[in-house]
C-alpha cells in the first residue's frame, strides 16, 4: 500500500534548483512567503473580510450551489483523495453483497475509470484506497473528451463503478472540455452507477472570464458529477492547501463522514482563504492576465519552431510537446542539463515527448523559453 509516486519524488526540488522553470503549472507572479511571514505576498496588505461568512460559503456562491453540496479540503489533494474514498464507500454501500470463501458475506471490490494519459496520483490514490483501477484512452492528438470511449470503457467493467476521473483543463495536453461534454460524459457514468470526477483545478485557465467558477466551465451541479478544485494552481496559493469538492449532498454528507478519519485544513488556512475571496475579483483579473500573458507566449514559441509537434490549447499556458528527433526523456535530460526544466511525458504515459508549463511571471517564462530554445537547437 502506498507505493511512491515517482512523478512526485522526480519533481521535487527541481523548480527551486533550475535556473528556468518550465514544469511548474501553477501561476506565480510573486515571490513564495518567508518562513518569517506565513501570509503568501499576494495576499499581504489585502483587507480581511468584513462579515463572518464562512469559506463553505464562499466556495458555494462561487459555484452558484447550496452550502451542503461543499467539502472544504486542505488542497485538491487531499479533496480528490475524499472524493475517491467517498465514491468507493458509496459503490460498496450499494452493491449486493457476495458470499466469500471462509462464508463472509462481503461487497465487490468496486472499480475506478481513469483517463489515459493521466496524472499519476489520480491512478494510485483509488488503487492505494482498495478500488481496481482501469483505463479509457482519449484519442491521441488533441486528447478530446470523449463519452463514447468512457461509456464503453465502463461497461466492459467486471464489477461495480465506483466512480471514473478526469481532468479539465486535461493534465498534461492542456485541452479544455466544455461542460456540455462533460454533461455526456456524467451521463455515461451515470448510466452505469457510478460518479463521475472532475478534477477542475486547471479549469479557471482561460483568456476570457465565462460565466463558471473562476470563469472556467464545471461539472458542478450536473447528476453524479463531483467537482474538485482548489486555490493552488489559477491562483498561486499553493501554501495555503486549501481545495474543496462541490458534489451531489448525499455524495457531500458521506465525504464528511471520511474526512473524519483524514481531517487536515488549517484554521490559519481558511483564514486566509476568506481573505482571498474578500478580494476575489481582482485577485482572479490579475490571473487570467498572467495567464493570458503566457499562453501567448507559448503559443508563439510553439508556432516559430518546425522542430516541435503538439497542440496548444486556447487559452492554456501549457501542453504537451513532442520533438522530432528526440524522446521525451532525451529533451527533458539535455534541458535539465542546460538548467532548464520541463517534465518527461512518461509521468502520464507518453514517452515520446515532454510537458512544458508556464507559470512563472512573464518576464521568467520569456527566459525560460529562449533557453529551452538553445537546447532544442542542439538536440
Amino acid at each position: 500500500m502506498f507505493p511512491p509516486l515517482s512523478y512526485l519524488q522526480w519533481i521535487e526540488g527541481r523548480p527551486e534548483a533550475a535556473d528556468h522553470d518550465l514544469g511548474s503549472s501553477d501561476l506565480r507572479s510573486v515571490a513564495p512567503p518567508t518562513h518569517a511571514d506565513p501570509v503568501p505576498p499576494r495576499l499581504a496588505g489585502l483587507d480581511a473580510p468584513d462579515d463572518d461568512t464562512g469559506l463553505r460559503e464562499y466556495v458555494a456562491a462561487e459555484y452558484d450551489v447550496h452550502e451542503s453540496r461543499v467539502l472544504p479540503a486542505a488542497g485538491a489533494t487531499h479533496a480528490g483523495f475524499l472524493a475517491s474514498a467517498t465514491a468507493g464507500a458509496l459503490a460498496r454501500e450499494r452493491a449486493p453483497a457476495a458470499e466469500s470463501g471462509d462464508g463472509d458475506e462481503e461487497a465487490p471490490r468496486p472499480w475506478a475509470l481513469v483517463e489515459k494519459p493521466g496524472y499519476e496520483p489520480l491512478v494510485e490514490t483509488p488503487r492505494t484506497l482498495g478500488l481496481r483501477v482501469g483505463r479509457f484512452r482519449r484519442p491521441d492528438g488533441d486528447a478530446a473528451l470523449d463519452a463514447e470511449r468512457v461509456a464503453a470503457a465502463a461497461a466492459d467493467l467486471p464489477g461495480p463503478l465506483g466512480h471514473a476521473t478526469v481532468t479539465n483543463r486535461h493534465n498534461p495536453t492542456g485541452r479544455l472540455s466544455t461542460r456540455s461534454t462533460l454533461a455526456e460524459v456524467a451521463a455515461a457514468v451515470d448510466d452505469e452507477g457510478g460518479y463521475l470526477l472532475v478534477d477542475e483545478v486547471y479549469a479557471p485557465y482561460t483568456v476570457d472570464d465565462g460565466a463558471g467558477p473562476f470563469g472556467g466551465p464545471t461539472g458542478a451541479g450536473l447528476p453524479s458529477t463531483v467537482a474538485v478544485g482548489s486555490l493552488t494552481k489559477f491562483h498561486g496559493l499553493g501554501g495555503l492547501r486549501v481545495g474543496w469538492i462541490v458534489g451531489p449532498e448525499r455524495f457531500v454528507e458521506r465525504a464528511r463522514q471520511v474526512e473524519q478519519y483524514v481531517p487536515a485544513l488549517a484554521a490559519p488556512s481558511t483564514a486566509l482563504a476568506r481573505r482571498f475571496f474578500a478580494n476575489r475579483d481582482a485577485l482572479v483579473a490579475e490571473a487570467r492576465e498572467h495567464c493570458r500573458t503566457n499562453h501567448d507566449l507559448l503559443r508563439s514559441f510553439v508556432d516559430g519552431r518546425d522542430d516541435l509537434s503538439g497542440h496548444v490549447d486556447a487559452g492554456a499556458p501549457f501542453a504537451y510537446l513532442e520533438h522530432e528527433r528526440a524522446d521525451g526523456d532525451a529533451v527533458a535530460a539535455a534541458a535539465w542539463d542546460a538548467g532548464v526544466l520541463v517534465v518527461p511525458g512518461r509521468f502520464f504515459g507518453l514517452d515520446e515527448g515532454v510537458r512544458v508549463s508556464l507559470g512563472r511571471t512573464p518576464d521568467d517564462c520569456e527566459a525560460a523559453l529562449a533557453a529551452f530554445g538553445a537546447v532544442l537547437d542542439d538536440l
